[in-house]
């Protein structure tokens, strides 16, 4: 079997789906010994990127010899003027060979000829459901390229049980055409600290002794602002790390009016698990997700969670985390101040959130991918 994978999202972006795509591909060519791949990216002016994207799959690979790689001279921002506004019909094979399935982890399908079979992970369905946290030409970019992908694809991987009633609800896919794909999570975050690492994240950062830690993108959706507000009382540094996205600037001038917010930006991983373990709490208030991997990492490090009751973040959470209707302010000071202050209540999250985690890991994920892409599993049996 040949498959396609559109790689510019893990050579692009450093988290997000950018860490969901290199994650799930490190696993799933680790064990795929009979497939070919073949990976693609618009890669123009990441030169360096595209080699280590490249160098850490052969490395991982069962078969090396097995992976192909096409490099587009392009940016990402081109290739979808091209594919998906102007909708250019050069199909994707004439420059990547022909292949049996084109998968793509981003959202958006490029154009491919008709006996190649497609399959695409969307993330979330945000842009429709609170469109007002998008900027008004992205908006309009998903609106018009993400229902067409999902129209054409021959399989719909949903990162979550919410993601998959949103597809049906929103978009009229096929229930029998979306399968979930829960993500993992590396083996990078754990709960073993490293020696020295507090007194070295707190040089490095300026972070206080205790800290509420919150992961991920700065942007409307995240519920920042709010979190702001509930934190002030408890008299705790907050610590919000990620990188600045669109519609950021109130969120980042709040921030600032706020002595008791750092907000560092993007985070290299080879600090977050560090910033994971150190934290009193990881606090995601977040008004809708696709899924929430920052809840399973923190759980991963032994740190305790406080998070949303949005869309598919209990799903994620479980039993093993405080849950709070994410517009309640007054809910979240009381909920982070319960665990603040309660030591047994930490322990016994803490328990339970490296349990939880531990149930969600890539190579389940990349071993149900490779299912569902071989025929070996039909797309609405259960994730």
């Amino acid at each position: 079997m040949r498959i396609g994978v559109d790689y510019t999202a893990a050579v692009r972006q450093g988290g997000g789906i950018g860490r969901y795509s290199r994650e799930l591909m490190r696993a799933v060519v680790a064990l795929a010994s009979e497939v070919h791949f073949h990976f693609f990216a618009a890669a123009a002016g990441m030169r360096e990127r595209w080699r280590s994207a490249r160098d850490d799959l052969q490395r991982r690979a069962a078969q090396p010899e097995r992976l192909h790689f096409r490099t587009l001279p392009l940016t990402d921002d081109w290739m979808a003027r091209l594919w998906q506004r102007l909708r250019l019909p050069l199909p994707v094979e004439a420059l990547i060979g022909e292949v049996d399935w084109l998968y793509s982890p981003d959202f958006v399908l490029p154009p491919t000829r008709r006996r190649t079979r497609t399959a695409v992970t969307v993330h979330d369905l945000s842009f429709l459901v609170m469109p007002e946290t998008f900027p008004p030409p992205l908006r309009r970019y998903l609106e018009e390229a993400v229902p067409r992908s999902v129209a054409r694809a021959d399989l719909i991987l949903a990162d979550s049980e919410a993601t998959r009633r949103d597809l049906i609800r929103l978009l009229g896919a096929a229930p029998d055409r979306i399968a979930v794909l829960y993500s993992g999570v590396s083996a990078d975050f754990t709960p073993q600290a490293q020696p020295g690492e507090a007194a070295r994240l707190r040089a490095r950062y300026g972070l206080a002794e205790r800290y509420i830690l919150a992961v991920g993108t700065v942007q409307p959706r995240k519920n920042y602002r709010r979190l702001m507000q509930a934190v002030e009382p408890l008299g705790v540094q907050l610590v919000i790390v990620g990188k600045r996205a669109w519609l950021s600037e109130p969120i980042i001038a709040e921030a600032e009016r706020r002595v008791h917010v750092l907000m560092p930006g993007f985070i290299e991983n080879g600090d977050l698990p560090a910033l994971y373990r150190q934290a009193a709490l990881l606090a995601f208030p977040s008004l809708y997700e696709g899924f929430g991997l920052p809840v399973l990492e923190a759980m991963a490090c032994g740190t305790p969670v406080v998070a949303s009751t949005a869309s598919s973040v209990p799903e994620v959470v479980g039993e093993a985390g405080l849950l709070v209707e994410p517009t309640n302010v007054d809910g979240w000071t009381a909920a982070m101040r319960r665990l603040l202050d309660d030591a047994a209540l930490r322990r016994r999250l803490r328990e339970a959130g490296l349990r939880r985690a531990a149930a969600f890991t890539w190579e389940a994920a990349a071993q149900r991918w490779l299912r569902l892409l071989r025929g070996e599993e039909e797309a609405c049996a259960s994730a």
